[in-house]
């Protein structure tokens, strides 16, 4: 044990590790439906581990959190911002509901078990996991008037109730909101996220890594002219008007020649048409008889997305567009039009802004032609742009610095809320400027995996082995009390958010009860089995508001208890 402990007091960080490992590992399991993930793994491994004894620093804690969070809020600005409105009244009751229910679960189980003012804080602080009303009541219990050694302490024992309670406050969230609230409603994150992913998306088909449609829309053909003998490349391509196709090459007598509108096709031509299938269907009839291969023939179709900010197509319809671009458009194929991240329906009479970006689909020469037209293409890239997003991380923990004092009572968003605003603020600003900022969906995913995960992990580092010397030494009821303040208030929130609120997304639900907590590890496992942003938007709401409503508990229990 001796020999445990050095390496743990030389390289903290090696305790860290194991508890990430042996968390994900035990989190993998299969207990029937019962799952108990990454998070809440690490988290339990890290209180065994930290029986051994391990100093690890606070700010490590911080600095995973609010990369976790920024990442969170990051990717889904776009959506949040557009979620505001009258359509968020819902979690604003949520929010409260949950603080309301957690201030009167406190103090009724104070005054029944005769607690007092420090330890009934302090078990409020963990078992709501909200460490701010640690600050907060042990401010008011200063202002009670009460000697130096009461002061001292109705203190201690905040901290006391804090560190017994904290963990389970953690894990039990996480069992709620993650396996109770899909049992409740009959059915699964995923499903749900999936469900509420497609309607937002409008029925725009989204694939995932090495998935293609086997019926794809944009297809090449090879035709040997026969049938079109005598007629112009561009009868051709005025064959199917609804279905736009295009001649992007033409070989006669086996040399490669430029395929020009006006040009006469003749017999034994060989035409590469590309085009949508359904244009492609019968064409061989109007052209000639269709070929597998000719040599010369091969070329490379990209997609690429292209910002709109030429003033020349924002704020025109799609038809006017159209009309007005015709020689433009030649050998150019839009698959899709995205507006902060969602698909905008094509139809003539669609307005395009600016920012809006368009996928299109073309040759290489074709693709830079309209982009020096329409605006900057959006390079694919593995690249992280750190100037970008190191700006907002500082930023946020900026935000987090502040302070907002309501009397004696400080308030503050604290460096996971600043992040978080952040995160938000920078991400929408992606979603309109979208030559900057770049984070690809891996190194976003690294970021709220590894920053959550790591977060929790330090925290049963930090707090594993007070929490079990205190039980050792109290009994267990602190801890019994500490799973009734966790568990009471998010069952009754839930209640009132199925059938007074009338959920009936499961994803989304999920995102606003683990937000309404500020449960964060919840979230993440939330976020993990929805494998999408679909519960971001609520939990950003909740969270936001949770922050401000949980901190003011710490007062108001040091002057009800």
């Amino acid at each position: 044990m001796e020999f445990v402990r050095s390496i743990f007091q030389q390289s903290p960080e090696i305790a860290l590790f194991m508890a990430l490992a042996g968390g994900y590992w035990i989190g993998k399991l299969q207990f029937g439906k019962f799952q108990l993930g990454g998070v809440a793994g690490s988290l339990l491994v890290a209180v065994l581990i930290s029986q051994v004894g391990v100093p690890i620093d606070n700010g490590i804690r911080t600095v995973l959190f609010a990369l976790f969070i920024y990442a969170v809020g990051f990717e889904s600005g776009p959506q949040f911002f557009r979620s505001l409105g009258r359509r968020s009244l819902r979690e604003i009751v949520m929010a409260a509901v949950l603080s309301i229910s957690g201030l009167i679960t406190v103090v009724l189980l104070a005054k029944i078990f005769s607690l007092d003012k420090g330890l009934a804080a302090g078990i409020a602080a963990g078992g709501l996991t909200q460490s701010a009303i640690i600050g907060t009541a042990s401010s008011a219990i200063a202002q009670l008037g009460l000697s130096p050694e009461q002061t001292q302490q109705l203190q201690a024992n905040v901290a006391v109730g804090y560190a017994v309670t904290y963990i389970f406050g953690s894990l039990g969230a996480i069992l709620i909101c993650v396996n109770l609230l899909p049992w409740f409603m009959r059915r699964g994150i995923r499903d749900d996220a999936v469900k509420a992913e497609a309607e937002l998306l409008a029925g725009a088909k989204v694939f995932g890594p090495g998935e293609s449609s086997a019926l794809p829309e944009l297809v090449s053909r090879l035709f040997e002219v026969q049938a079109a003998v005598g007629k112009h490349i561009a009868d051709i391509e005025a064959m199917t008007m609804a279905s736009p196709i295009a001649v992007e090459r033409l070989k006669r007598k086996g040399e490669i020649i430029g395929g020009e509108p006006d040009m006469i096709l003749q017999q034994g031509d060989i035409l590469l048409v590309v085009g949508r299938r359904q244009g492609m269907v019968g064409l061989g009839d109007k052209i000639g008889p269709e070929l597998q291969s000719s040599e010369g023939m091969e070329m490379i179709i990209s997609t690429r997305d292209v910002v709109v900010t030429n003033q020349e197509f924002a704020e025109h319809t799609v038809g006017e567009i159209i009309a007005s671009t015709r020689e433009l458009r030649h050998g150019i194929f839009v698959l899709g039009v995205k507006r902060g991240g969602i698909p905008v329906e094509i139809k003539e009479d669609t307005s395009i802004r600016a920012g809006d970006v368009v996928t299109i689909y073309g040759l290489q020469e074709d693709l830079q032609r309209i982009a020096k037209r329409v605006g900057p293409v959006i390079v694919p890239s593995d690249k992280t742009d750190f100037v970008f997003h190191g700006l907002g991380v500082v930023v946020g923990l900026l935000i987090g610095l502040l302070v907002l004092r309501i009397g004696s009572i400080p308030l503050t968003l604290g460096s996971g809320g600043g992040a978080l605003l952040a995160g938000l603020i920078f991400g929408w600003y992606r979603s309109r400027n979208m030559a900057i900022g770049n984070m690809p969906t891996g190194a976003s995913t690294l970021l709220r995996d590894l920053g959550l995960a790591g977060f929790v992990a330090v925290v049963g580092l930090q707090s594993g082995q007070q929490a079990v010397l205190t039980v050792m030494e109290s009994g267990i009821s602190i801890f019994l009390i500490g799973v009734a303040v966790t568990i009471i208030p998010l069952i009754i929130t839930m209640l009132v958010g199925r059938y007074l609120l009338h959920y009936d997304n499961v994803a989304i639900f999920a995102g606003a009860l683990s937000g309404s907590r500020s449960a964060n590890p919840a979230f993440g496992e939330v976020l993990d089995k929805a494998g999408n942003s679909v519960p971001t938007a609520s939990f950003a709401i909740t969270y936001a508001l949770a922050n401000v409503f949980l901190t003011l508990l710490g007062p108001l229990i040091v002057a009800l208890v």
